[in-house]
């Protein structure tokens, strides 16, 4: 057996992160065949999924959602709604919107989340979201939560 050294090093490099990525995306596939399958086909990639209300009257921005689909997936990066109007059901009707795109314009079966134990858990338990992970102290002293919902 050949045993080589290798140097070790820390570095952002992005040439070296495609490599790694376009090798790992290639070791997934021949080891999967459900990503296999994804291959060439419109699942495979990532599609953003943005939904915004804005002020008739003035135009600000009083709540968005931004995510994106990806293999029959909504996946929520951000949802956010103004102070102002929390409580209206405006996170909700943003919420609806995404899933209904997903669901009706995209064959997503399923959506998943990512919230903090002082942001929103609670709210998206309400709208049939079901916690599958909780990371304790990540950061310290904060709780992380996955959340996932089936969307048929």
């Amino acid at each position: 057996m050949v045993c080589r050294m290798f140097r070790i090093e820390a570095e952002v490099d992005k040439e070296r992160r495609d490599l790694l990525r376009a090798r790992l995306l290639a070791t997934n596939t021949a080891a999967s065949p459900v990503l296999a399958a994804l291959r060439g086909t419109p699942a495979e990639r990532d599609v953003p999924l943005h939904v915004w209300a804005t002020d008739e009257r003035t135009g600000d921005l009083g709540g968005g959602l931004v995510g994106h689909t990806w293999a029959s997936w909504l996946h929520v990066t951000y949802l956010w709604v103004d102070a102002r109007r929390r409580g209206s059901g405006l996170g909700g009707r943003l919420l609806a919107e995404a899933e209904r795109i997903a669901r009706t314009d995209r064959a997503c079966t399923a959506a998943r989340l990512e919230t903090w134990d002082f942001q929103a858990p609670g709210f998206y338990r309400k709208k049939g979201y079901e916690v599958v992970c909780a990371i304790p102290d990540y950061p310290p002293g904060i709780t992380e939560y996955t959340l996932t919902k089936r969307l048929t």
